[in-house]
């Protein structure tokens, strides 16, 4: 583990002007984050820091306070590129970094975490993701704005008594109290099975592997497709009671029709702790894919109640990216049909860079208080890809109103 004192300091800084919101947390976020700081200045940093990083993080037990994120009104209007980023591909020892697959950031201490794909798996905390507007006229998605720094690592390891395979296939990340849940796509094979995993968020060891259903099983003619596991994990906020999670398999199970892709949620029992208890699976319908072979879903957002903003990725040989959001009503329990799109956007047109994008997660603030939509590329620690990062925010008019 290593970290970037300055780096640490900033995120302080960052977490103080938060405590001047009348927000509960605030305070609780400032004086992790200066200890943070100082334990990072003092270059004594173990596992109690990350116990910070997940407090300066701001994720309460049942989850962040839920954002909304604007849509495009109309929604012929797209999206605007505001920045893109090149990250480095090495860490400060020279060791490879890559491979992300899913992103979380806290706006409160400009935090980004983003998960690695990598065979064992890791988070990676970066910072420097929040800047003022560009002044002037800029091509879409060019900015003056130094990428984001790097401040640390957490390897995701074997728990006391809950050993992890020598290789995972981290897709999906949920941050949920002191703990982190993992959608590991896997294989279809037992020795790298795909699963649901929940790691302890303060020191990266596995607490539980929870196995998918029997219909999600590899099977003569059945289960999962190769390489077209769970890619997608997200929070689902309850109105009461605890929140529930939704994984999404990448591609359909080798049983489904084409282009339908399932949803898998998990719930827990009224009066349940999800610290402790287990959360049980249930069948959440399937959504559409675009026409054409070779779609994928690589990963889901709640960017409203009942609505799931999806990102969508082809691949055709040798080098030609396809990458789009599409919007979708949210399946209830059990629905027998596909989902179809509400909407879909090409974002290639806004000024995308064509590359493996595969994480979605809320960005930092826009001028009017609004959260962009941030975006994260998996290299696959490629020389012909890169790990890019993106902002976009929705194209909207002045007849718009603010909840549509």
């Amino acid at each position: 583990m290593f970290w970037d004192a300055a780096a640490a300091r900033r995120i302080a800084n960052a977490a103080m002007v938060s405590c001047l919101q009348p927000a509960s947390a605030a305070l609780t976020s400032a004086a992790a984050a200066i200890g943070a700081a100082a334990a990072i200045a003092a270059g004594v940093v173990k596992s109690v820091a990350m116990g910070a990083a997940l407090a300066l993080a701001g994720w309460p037990l049942g989850g962040q306070a839920a954002q909304t994120l604007p849509l495009p009104c109309p929604s012929g209007a797209g999206w605007r590129l505001l920045k893109q980023w090149d990250l480095p591909r090495r860490a400060a020892d020279q060791s490879p970094i890559g491979g992300f697959s899913a992103a979380h950031y806290a706006s409160g201490s400009d935090q980004l975490w983003l998960l690695s794909d990598l065979p064992r798996g890791s988070i990676s905390f970066w910072t420097g993701l929040a800047g003022p507007p560009e002044r002037g006229p800029t091509r879409p998605g060019q900015t003056s704005q130094p990428p984001p720094q790097l401040l640390g690592q957490l390897p995701l390891a074997s728990g006391a008594a809950q050993p992890l395979p020598e290789a995972i296939d981290a897709e999906g990340l949920v941050l949920l109290g002191n703990q982190l849940w993992v959608a590991s796509e896997g294989r279809r094979s037992a020795e790298r099975a795909a699963q649901l995993l929940r790691f302890n968020a303060n020191t990266g060891a596995l607490i539980e592997a929870l196995a998918l259903p029997p219909d999600w099983q590899p099977a003569e003619g059945r289960g999962l497709a190769s390489n077209g596991g769970p890619e997608s994990l997200l929070l689902l906020p309850a109105a009461q009671g605890p929140p529930g999670l939704l994984l999404a398999a990448e591609q359909p199970l080798l049983q489904d029709p084409p282009r339908q892709v399932r949803l898998l949620g998990w719930s827990w029992p009224a009066g349940a702790d999800p610290q402790t208890a287990t959360p049980q699976p249930r069948a959440q319908g399937s959504l559409l894919l675009p026409a054409g072979e070779g779609w994928g879903l690589t990963d889901l957002m709640l960017p409203q109640p009942g609505r799931l903003l999806a990102l969508l990725r082809r691949f055709e040989a040798p080098d030609r990216w396809q990458i789009r959001l599409a919007l979708y009503p949210l399946p209830p329990p059990a629905s027998p049909a596909a989902t179809a799109p509400l909407a879909s956007w090409d974002l290639l047109t806004s000024g995308l860079k064509p590359d493996n994008w595969e994480g979605l997660a809320l960005g930092p603030p826009l001028a009017d208080g609004r959260p962009s939509l941030l975006l994260v590329s998996d290299d696959n620690l490629s020389p012909l890809q890169a790990n890019r990062l993106a902002l976009l925010s929705p194209n909207r008019t002045t007849a718009c109103s603010p909840g549509r």
